[in-house]
């Protein structure tokens, strides 16, 4: 960890989607390598919101503003002269882009466009990592995991507006930011497709996780639509760190680590919902799991697994968690804030410290 602390020690990085439940996490720590963060996002949603519960404003100049605002975008960016940009900031839940698909595809793809034209105009070097997610890739629902060179699509809007993303993003890696004209532009460009992450301070609508500790607390049953369904689980630690590296291995050599990378739990760690539910149970000693059908006929993908060997062959990254861990750390983060009351801020930096001491032990 040290050398990726020593990379961003006093480094100026542009994270869009700060206030959110992963931009949370990722400005606690960056604050705690040294860096100047600069944060552009909309307010949180939720009352209860991580962001807030950490006083994120403290630990980053934080700007809210929408991704559809070009002009308050471009400003923000600019003024700032950033090193490294994250950009996380998306609409990102599949059944609420069923009820407003249009908004998903200008948030999630025009936007990108706002941000990248605002690069465009950015006269320094600077690494741009780009997140987009595993729900890219055309799925077939098979055993296959995916790899990053298989076909992309998109069945519901916010799956099809990631896929948009990427189209657009390569779009403007070819006609802007050419790795053949490198030396003259300075901007290298990574992609992340990341599973579906958990951990403490997600009060998200339509999550699991959330969904389950809401219930738990609230005395209510515990509702699960596809019980049966498998994702790629992982602890929001594993892909946060695993950007945090590849925006790093950019300087070294931005040819090699340009592209797009998945991020995931090992093939043989996949787990379906009900299991995690019943997990969650078993370490909170209470709930009730019942199985209701979504009444809605949103398609939801059964089966999705991603291939990660090529970021662990072509990086020292790894998944340093299991699915049964990830899913201890997050319930037991939510158990130490409603039951001992313990700050969020604390939780945070005991899970981070966890979390590096795992990666110093393997």
């Amino acid at each position: 960890m040290n050398e990726l602390r020593n990379t961003y020690l006093d480094k100026r990085v542009f994270v869009t989607g700060h206030t959110g439940f992963k931009g949370s996490w990722l400005i606690k720590i960056l604050n705690d390598f040294g860096a100047v963060v600069k944060g552009y996002a909309l307010a949180p949603e939720n009352e209860t919101n991580l962001f807030n519960e950490i006083k994120g404003d403290v630990l980053c100049e934080s700007v809210i503003g929408d991704l559809r605002d070009r002009a308050t975008l471009k400003n923000a960016l600019l003024d700032f002269q950033p090193d490294y940009v994250f950009h996380l900031a998306a609409q990102p839940l599949v059944r609420l882009s069923y009820e407003i698909p249009s908004e998903t595809f200008e948030v999630n793809a025009i936007g990108t466009a706002n941000l990248l034209d605002a690069i465009r105009l950015l006269e320094k070097k600077c690494n741009l990592v780009l997140i987009t997610t595993d729900k890219v890739y055309h799925n077939n629902e098979w055993e296959y995991p995916y790899r990053e060179t298989d076909r992309l699509g998109g069945y519901d809007p916010y799956s099809a507006s990631k896929a948009c993303c990427e189209l657009l993003i390569d779009s403007y890696k070819n006609s802007f930011f050419n790795l053949q004209k490198y030396d003259q532009h300075k901007k290298a460009i990574t992609v992340c497709r990341a599973g579906n992450v958990i951990g403490g301070g997600d009060w998200s609508k339509d999550r699991l996780i959330p969904d389950i500790i809401r219930a738990i607390y609230a005395n209510d049953d515990i509702v699960i639509r596809n019980p049966n369904s498998i994702r790629p689980w992982q602890h929001v630690l594993e892909p946060l760190i695993g950007y945090l590296k590849l925006g790093s291995l950019l300087n070294l050599d931005p040819y090699k680590y340009s592209g797009a990378w998945n991020f995931g739990p090992q093939l043989s760690d996949n787990l379906t919902v009900l299991s995690i539910a019943q997990k969650a149970v078993e370490i909170l000693k209470n709930g009730k799991i019942i199985v209701k059908e979504d009444n809605q006929n949103h398609h939801e993908a059964k089966l999705l697994k991603l291939d990660i060997s090529k970021v662990m062959s072509e990086t020292d990254w790894k998944p340093s968690m299991n699915t049964q861990e990830a899913i201890s750390l997050t319930v037991n983060w939510y158990k130490s804030f409603y039951e001992k009351n313990t700050p969020a801020n604390e939780i945070l930096s005991s899970n981070i410290d966890y979390y590096f001491n795992l990666i110093n032990e393997k």
